[in-house]
């Protein structure tokens, strides 16, 4: 208990915390993970107070590839013609350090999809793919790649300048893409929402502030 307390002083006083890789916590309809993924990690704990209000700190080697994507997650299982809204607020602390991204992972087509909205980006860090426009949709402005990772088709929508907070227009991402063609009326699985990060050698503090999904 000591070395987790000088590792994660924040994680200490938290409702909930673990340093175990796969470790995870509910509430209300959504699920905080620690997803230690990556080969070559380091330590790694996630707490949380609330599904809004969670964290992590990590410590992973200034190697290249993604160690971890620590992250929120909440099922929405519709398709995206059945939404009327699919919107998401955050607000995040990151460190100005290391390399990262701040980004959501939404999954559809049950896992033949994966679009990421990339928030804010530190360090060495970039999209799969290859650029195929520059869009203005869903309240922000991307550059948007498209490409594959061995598994699955990926949309990347990396924001044209950091922010740290807002709110993102979901529905209309998913409408754009499928306006193009890329699919077609596909089921929403998670919205997730956290911190993909490459490397934080020393140990580095990544906090949610709040963070909320609404639909209709």
């Amino acid at each position: 208990m000591l070395m987790l307390t000088l590792q994660a002083p924040v994680a200490h006083a938290a409702t909930w915390y673990s340093s175990d890789r796969w470790g995870s916590w509910s509430q209300n309809g959504y699920t905080v993970r620690n997803n230690v993924w990556g080969s070559g990690h380091g330590p790694q704990t996630v707490w949380a107070n609330s599904y809004g209000n969670w964290g992590v700190w990590a410590d992973h080697p200034n190697t290249g590839g993604v160690k971890s994507y620590p992250h929120v997650a909440r099922n929405i299982n519709r398709k995206v013609s059945a939404l009327g809204r699919l919107r998401s607020g955050f607000d995040v602390r990151v460190p100005g350090s290391g390399a990262y991204a701040t980004a959501y992972d939404i999954w559809a087509g049950n896992g033949a999809y994966e679009i990421m909205l990339w928030m804010n980006q530190t360090g060495p860090v970039g999209p799969i793919g290859s650029w195929q426009a520059t869009a203005s949709v869903g309240g922000h402005t991307w550059d948007v790649y498209r490409g594959s990772n061995g598994h699955n088709a990926v949309f990347s929508f990396v924001r044209q300048g950091n922010v740290r907070s807002g709110t993102v227009d979901i529905k209309a991402v998913l409408d754009w893409i499928r306006s193009r063609g890329w699919f077609g009326d596909v089921t929403v699985g998670d919205v997730q929402f956290g911190f993909e990060i490459t490397s934080s050698s020393g140990g580095l503090d990544f906090v949610s502030n709040s963070y909320s999904v609404t639909t209709g």
